[in-house]
């Protein structure tokens, strides 16, 4: 009986310590699975994108091109404890060396992402808008202009067609990498709303102008000179022109209503295209901007320089720079010089 009861001890001794030494090794694989660096060990931090609709295997590949995990198999295990493999969240996520499989996980399911730069500059149409975001962001360029075409795009935000490059200005902006165009328009109004402060409005209403026709008047001084100190003085003259009624005959106008941006010299028959962005043909603003104005030009525009000035024209030495006239007589003058120099040139078009 004794060997009996010595032997069901010594049992039960080996069960319970086979027990602990199981619980311990499960509470150390446990603990190793999550909480060991797993993610880029030894390495230097990596940004990945995951696309929308990217499923746990693709995602797998995703890393392990990229040689992001030490250990995939203890990234799937804690992936699927966490509910993360049937949840995954589009998007650029930063991760940095030594992460553990729990941190990583709880980063990319809870759609913590890194923003990118969308650069708005040198735009010209809808398109290039288009282009830009595209370069950095999931959307694609048609998702983007359909998007924008959508009549009721621009009315949620008080433009319309015409009108609604007005709302976007040339910067430099952080976004997530899977923003919507409804969002990433909706981002631009915030930012238009901000830079159209009380003091901004004031100003335009001062000048007589609504802020859509500020943009409006700034792109086309924008395409007249890159010049800042000239900016203020030809918006001037343009608002002189509007005050006395006469057309503002700018050759950006015809440039953009013609849409050969190539062209180089506003001729006679360029002049007769019949757009309402032709200035020459049809009195007072054009519809929209024809390009996206800076804001040191939006502003050219509110701070304008008064002056007595009717006409400007290029100088005949190509340095960018404008003469300006009261008169026509001194105006034509400083034409016939210009249009020598473009023939010395031979610069007809």
């Amino acid at each position: 009986m004794d060997d009996f009861l010595t032997k069901r001890r010594k049992i039960q001794f080996g069960l319970m310590l086979f027990s602990a030494v199981m619980i311990i090794s499960f509470s150390f694989y446990f603990y190793q699975v999550f909480f060991s660096p797993n993610i880029l060990v030894g390495r230097q931090e990596a940004e990945i994108t995951i696309p929308s609709g990217t499923n746990f295997n693709e995602l797998i590949s995703i890393l392990d091109h990229q040689r992001i995990l030490k250990d995939p198999v203890s990234f799937g295990f804690v992936s699927k404890l966490m509910k993360y493999q049937k949840n995954i969240r589009s998007g650029h996520y930063l991760l940095r060396p030594n992460m553990t499989n729990i941190e990583v996980v709880r980063m990319l399911r809870g759609g913590m992402q890194k923003p990118v730069s969308v650069v708005l500059n040198n735009v010209r149409i809808p398109a290039d808008i288009a282009e830009r975001a595209s370069e950095n962001l999931e959307m694609d360029q048609a998702s983007f202009l359909d998007t924008y075409s959508n009549p009721k795009t621009p009315e949620q935000f008080g433009f319309d067609s015409s009108n609604f490059l007005a709302m976007f200005l040339p910067n430099t902006y952080e976004v997530y990498w899977n923003i919507s165009p409804s969002h990433f328009f909706k981002r631009m109004n915030e930012e238009y709303e901000k830079f159209w402060t009380n003091e901004r409005k004031s100003k335009a209403k001062e000048i007589g102008l609504s802020p859509i026709e500020v943009s409006v008047l700034a792109s086309i001084v924008q395409a007249e000179t890159n010049l800042s100190e000239e900016k203020p003085i030809i918006a001037g003259v343009y608002i002189n022109r509007l005050n006395k009624g006469m057309k503002l005959q700018a050759d950006p106008t015809v440039v953009y209503a013609i849409g050969d941006f190539s062209i180089n010299r506003v001729l006679t028959i360029h002049k007769q295209v019949d757009s309402p962005y032709n200035t020459y043909m049809y009195a007072g603003l054009p519809p929209g901007p024809i390009n996206l104005p800076e804001i040191g030009t939006l502003d050219a525009v509110l701070n304008y320089q008064k002056s007595d000035y009717i006409y400007f024209c290029a100088k005949e030495d190509f340095s960018g720079r404008h003469n300006f006239a009261t008169n026509l007589r001194d105006h034509n003058n400083n034409a016939r010089r210009y249009q020598n120099a473009l023939n010395q040139r031979r610069i007809y078009r």
